[in-house]
C-alpha cells in the first residue's frame, strides 16, 4: 500500500494514496444498475458495488435505488448513487432507521492508530444533492468495539450539488482487529425514528447509544418528491477541511472494479454465449465445471445462480470415447469453492449419457449475468 506525507497546519499526516472508500465515485454497479422496491427487509447490496443500504425497524417508506448520471459539474465524476422515494411515510416508528453505508476489513484501517495514544482524526468528504434540504446525520461505527460517533451536516439548496467535509475525532479506545472481518462502518443516514434521536448527538466516540446516534436527522422518506444523490465519497486520515482536503482519488475503471471483486464478481454473460470453465464428466448425466476467480476473495464466496425458468447451460465435451458432442441443461446447479479463496467449482446434472471426457462449459444463450461470487462484509 502506497503511502505519502502532507502537511496540514504544520503537521505530517499520512495520507493513503489507494482509496479507503472503494467505488467511491459509483462508477463500479455489477450487480444492477437499478433496483425498485427498496424498504422494509432489504438490508443489502443492490446496485453499486460495495455501497449497502441498511434498514431497521418496521419502514414503509421506499426507494428505487440506482446508478445515476446527475453529477456535480466540473469535478470529473460521471456517476452518482440515487436514492428516489417512490413511497413515502412521514412518521417513521420509534425502531425505524435507513441509511447507505460502506464497511471495511479491519486490516484495511490499521494505520487510523485506533485505540492507541496515537489515533487519528478522520475526514470523509462527498458531493450530496436532495431535495430535501436540512440537518443529516454521518455516522463513524467501530464493530469491533462497538463504538460510535456522528456529526452533522447540513444540505442548504435544494437540488443542488454541495461538497461536504465532515472531520471527526480520534479514538484512543478500542483497537481495530487487524482481519479481514468487518471492523468499521461509514453511515449516511436517511431517516430515524426516535430511538436514535432522542438523546444527544454522540460527536465523540462512545460507547454506542441509538438515542444518540441520529439526533436531528430530516426524513427524507416524508414525500415521493425527494430524492438523495452522492457521489466524489472519501476517508482521509488526518483533519482536513474543504481548503486542505485532498483531490478526490480517482482510479481506472479496471483498477476501482478489481477491488470490488474482492468482495463481489459476476460471471458472464452479457451478450449470449459465455464461457465460465472447463471440467469433466462426474457422472453418466453429471458435469463439474472448475473456474477461477478474477481476484483473490476476501473470504469463502457465496455462489450463486440468479437464473429460474430462464435458466440454460451447454456443454461441448469429448467423451471417453473421443467423440465430440454437446448437450443443454436447464437444471440448478450446487457450487463449491476451493480453499484458496481464488477459485470456485460447479456441479450441474440434467445431461444425458456423457460419462467421463474434458469438456469446455459455457452459459448457453442468454443476456442476463448468470452467477455470482459474493464475500461482501
Amino acid at each position: 500500500m502506497t503511502i505519502t506525507k502532507v502537511t496540514d497546519a504544520g503537521l505530517d499526516r499520512s495520507r493513503i494514496v489507494t482509496p479507503l472508500i472503494i467505488n467511491g465515485d459509483m462508477s463500479v454497479a455489477q450487480r444492477s444498475t437499478s433496483v425498485t422496491g427498496v424498504g422494509d427487509g432489504d438490508t443489502g447490496y443492490h446496485t453499486l458495488d460495495r455501497w449497502r443500504f441498511s434498514e431497521g425497524g418496521d419502514n414503509s417508506t421506499v426507494f428505487t435505488m440506482s446508478q445515476d448520471t446527475n453529477v456535480p459539474t466540473g469535478q470529473g465524476f460521471a456517476k452518482s448513487l440515487k436514492m428516489d422515494v417512490t413511497t413515502a411515510d412521514g412518521s417513521p416508528g420509534s425502531s425505524d432507521s435507513m441509511f447507505l453505508q460502506q464497511r471495511f476489513e479491519g486490516q484495511n484501517l490499521q494505520l487510523l492508530k485506533k485505540g492507541t495514544s496515537s489515533a487519528e482524526k478522520i475526514t470523509v468528504a462527498f458531493w450530496v444533492s436532495s431535495s430535501k434540504t436540512g440537518t443529516y446525520i454521518l455516522e463513524l461505527q467501530d464493530s469491533d468495539n462497538t463504538r460510535n460517533c456522528s456529526q452533522s451536516y447540513t444540505i442548504s439548496s435544494a437540488d443542488t450539488w454541495e461538497k461536504k467535509v465532515v472531520v471527526f475525532p480520534a479514538d484512543t479506545t478500542g483497537a481495530i482487529d487487524n482481519d479481514n472481518a468487518n471492523s468499521f462502518e461509514v453511515n449516511w443516514w436517511l431517516l430515524a425514528g426516535t430511538d436514535f434521536t432522542s438523546g444527544t448527538l454522540a460527536t465523540s466516540f462512545a460507547s454506542r447509544t441509538n438515542a444518540n446516534r441520529a439526533v436531528g436527522q430530516v426524513n427524507v422518506g416524508d414525500n415521493t418528491s425527494n430524492n438523495f444523490y452522492m457521489t466524489g465519497c472519501q476517508m482521509e486520515i488526518g483533519e482536513f477541511d474543504t481548503n486542505t482536503i485532498p483531490d478526490f482519488p480517482f482510479e481506472s475503471f479496471e483498477n476501482n472494479l478489481l477491488k470490488c471483486q474482492r468482495y463481489f464478481e459476476t460471471f458472464p454473460s452479457n451478450d449470449g454465449d459465455g464461457v465460465i470453465g472447463f471440467g469433466y464428466g462426474s457422472g453418466s448425466d453429471t458435469a463439474r465445471t472448475m473456474f477461477t476467480f478474477k481476484v483473490t476473495k476476501r473470504a469463502a464466496p457465496t455462489m450463486s445462480d440468479s437464473l429460474s425458468s430462464s435458466r440454460q447451460y451447454r456443454i461441448n465435451f469429448i467423451n471417453g470415447s473421443g467423440t465430440a458432442s454437446n448437450q443443454n441443461s436447464t437444471s440448478t446447479p450446487s457450487f463449491g469453492t476451493i480453499s484458496t479463496l481464488n477459485s470456485g467449482y460447479m456441479n450441474l446434472a440434467g445431461f444425458s449419457s456423457i460419462g467421463g471426457g474434458l469438456f469446455g462449459f459455457l452459459i448457453y444463450n442468454n443476456n442476463t449475468t448468470l452467477l455470482s461470487a459474493d464475500a461482501e462484509l
